[in-house]
């Protein structure tokens, strides 16, 4: 059997090759052709591109960029027809992804769709093309089954995948900061995202907020994808900490985040920490995306339990004032910290339980095998 896999970003890599692992679990010769990144490399995929090369995002840069993703897009449409794979899998990044699964359903190939497309929060329209081209549907938020039911389109819902990533951690204070040098102060997590033009925006304004917190110690999770020099061009002569997978290890021992939107607020939240929540992008795409989007968070966290759990605070509310008071009432606000704690297990009883990869795995190859 074999599978042509697309992830586009660094989330996707790690639902990615949690994936493959499960599915070599099953059928051990499976042959896997990948776009990602090391960790699915790391399962025993062969990776074609790795996804900082395609990591693009908002209209503006888009548009720059145009030419590169045209023909990663060729590339790739060649790439598979000489594979002939038994099917692809996208795994959510929609822009490049839904332009593939158009082109393979008319080449006859199985396609199917990991982790969906936010298509709830803007450009609904997309859901007639996934109808028709998308053979079948993977969902790890639960409000996504009821979404695509609306449509009349019967979608599965394997819960989320993170759930087993980070059930398996243990903590150890006294470790965590001996194997990486730290100081005794308690310490804050920056998240400054895993995208280049996020990381520029972002981390600036989170080491300013770091200078008003003498008492305690902000440590920096860098990107698989990215180079430390690129994160080391913004510390400079400042002593920060940088540490590059170490990510859920940092989230586990901190006592508060301050962290970009993204599936990071996901995993802020499913180790209960603490976390204020930040963006700020082009302000071209900002305005273009505020007409556009129709939902009423950025975070996962809010998105999932439909209320504001944790403070978003996006383009110029993202400054350094903002977050340094928000981070003061994560810090010292009891009521604010067991409130917060409360909604994010609440959260996690609506995301399906262990087993998210396990259960997709099985029923992939489940359809491919012809059993009911």
């Amino acid at each position: 059997m074999k599978l042509y896999i697309i992830a586009g970003e660094a989330s996707g890599d790690l639902h990615g090759s949690n994936l493959i692992r499960e599915l070599r679990a099953s059928q051990p010769d499976i042959s896997i052709r990948a776009w990602g990144g090391d960790l699915m490399q790391a399962q025993g995929a062969t990776l074609i591109k790795h996804y900082r090369e395609l990591a693009f995002m908002g209209f503006v840069e888009v548009l720059f960029n145009i030419r590169t993703i045209l023909r990663n897009i060729a590339f790739c449409k060649k790439d598979i027809l000489e594979f002939r794979p038994d099917a692809i899998v996208l795994i959510d990044y929609p822009g490049f992804n839904l332009r593939i699964a158009e082109w393979a359903h008319l080449q006859g190939i199985k396609v199917f769709y990991y982790i969906s497309p936010q298509i709830w929060a803007w450009k609904e329209s997309r859901i007639h093309g996934i109808k028709k081209n998308v053979d079948h549907m993977f969902v790890v938020l639960p409000f996504e089954k009821e979404f695509y039911n609306k449509y009349q389109y019967e979608v599965t819902f394997t819960g989320h995948p993170l759930l087993d990533v980070i059930s398996a951690r243990e903590k150890n204070e006294i470790k965590f900061k001996s194997e990486n040098h730290l100081d005794e102060r308690p310490v804050i997590a920056l998240l400054p995202g895993s995208r280049k033009q996020e990381i520029a925006t972002m981390l600036p304004v989170m080491l300013q907020v770091a200078e008003k917190f003498s008492d305690f110690q902000f440590i920096v999770a860098a990107a698989p994808g990215q180079e430390l020099s690129f994160y080391n061009s913004f510390i400079q002569k400042k002593k920060f900490t940088v540490l590059q997978g170490k990510t859920y290890d940092l989230l586990l021992h901190a006592r508060a985040g301050i962290v970009t939107s993204g599936t990071a607020t996901l995993e802020t939240g499913l180790f209960s920490l603490p976390q204020v929540v930040c963006y700020k992008g082009n302000k071209i795409s900002y305005l273009i995306a505020r007409k556009l989007v129709k939902i009423k968070y950025i975070s996962l966290v809010n998105l999932i339990l439909n209320r504001e759990a944790v403070k978003e605070l996006i383009q110029d509310e993202m400054n350094v004032n903002a977050i340094a008071e928000e981070l003061h009432s994560l810090l010292y606000d009891e009521k604010r910290i067991n409130r917060m704690k409360s909604d994010y297990a609440e959260m996690h009883n609506t995301l399906g339980g262990p087993g998210a990869s396990q259960r997709t795995a099985s029923a992939m190859l489940k359809i491919l095998s012809g059993r009911k």
